[in-house]
């Protein structure tokens, strides 16, 4: 039985205000006295803090080399995101930072340092922080080692965890949660992306294959992302598949909302499981 009850996602784009080109802090006020002990919250933003907080200090933007942009983004960003968990977590819980990379997951060595790591930290009273590790993750390094250990193992899952979608399915596989929130700006999965009447609640089948056409086909519905860089609706209903057929209940939902309240349906949200 796994001591992790719920693994939650925070998006980039829920983290912000972006007609102040500001951090909502409200957000991080309400996600961060909700977590306890027992909870993963991998949390991106730091390249989009990152980068606001440059423009605050300095009035432009970098220029040059996008990837390399990034990667110095990532790194100012970094140190404010885990400043205002730290100012919003209960005072009697540790926060621990866990900055992750792809081969983290593919070897299996370090996918049960990690696991260990992971458990603990509820055992310990502190809350686990998890973000990929841009600053040092190199893009096409990060390929050509990916090609590398399909090639030698072609029937093996490689995953790449660039997507904190992507990353937070992973951790949820590890650590043999039952539940899985990703939060974002939107209040879930739409029918028509440009109506917000027609949000699906739920997306349930009584088996894994039947879920699998059933999310197959809301994936046609999704278009485009919430900012440039990131993979959108359609991705994010791939990386809560991946859970979902392993019996995880997965919510895909508005960031604005409390942590129960999702949980328990008393706000709108999209739910994927099998049931």
């Amino acid at each position: 039985m796994s001591c992790i009850d719920l693994v939650i996602k925070i998006g980039s784009m829920a983290l912000i205000r972006r007609e102040d080109n500001d951090i909502d802090y409200n957000i991080f006020a309400r996600l961060g006295s909700e977590l306890k002990p027992g909870m993963l919250l991998v949390s991106s933003g730091a390249t989009e803090i990152g980068r606001l907080d440059y423009l605050k200090r300095t009035g432009k933007m970098l220029e040059g080399d996008p990837e390399q942009n990034k990667t110095d983004y990532s790194a100012q960003g970094q140190a404010i995101l885990m400043e205002n968990y730290r100012r919003f977590i209960r005072p009697e819980y540790g926060v621990r930072q866990v900055l992750v990379e792809h081969n983290h997951f593919n070897d299996a060595q370090k996918r049960q340092h990690l696991y260990g790591l992971l458990t603990r930290a509820a055992e310990q009273k502190a809350v686990p922080i998890i973000n990929y590790n841009d600053c040092v993750s190199d893009e096409e390094n990060r390929k050509m080692e990916l090609m590398s250990l399909q090639a030698r193992n072609p029937d093996a899952q490689v995953v790449e965890c660039v997507d904190n979608d992507e990353t937070a399915a992973v951790i949820a596989e590890l650590v043999h949660t039952k539940e899985l929130i990703l939060l974002t700006s939107t209040e879930g999965i739409y029918a028509d992306p440009a109506d917000p009447s027609t949000l699906v609640s739920e997306i349930t089948a009584p088996d894994a294959e039947t879920l699998t056409r059933k999310v197959q086909e809301w994936q046609t519905h999704c278009v485009g992302a919430s900012r440039a860089g990131a993979n959108g609706a359609g991705a994010k209903l791939e990386y809560a598949l991946r859970c979902a057929r392993t019996g995880v209940q997965v919510y895909i939902a508005h960031a604005r909302y409390p942590i129960a309240k999702i949980l328990s349906g008393q706000v709108r949200r999209t739910r994927i499981a099998i049931e």
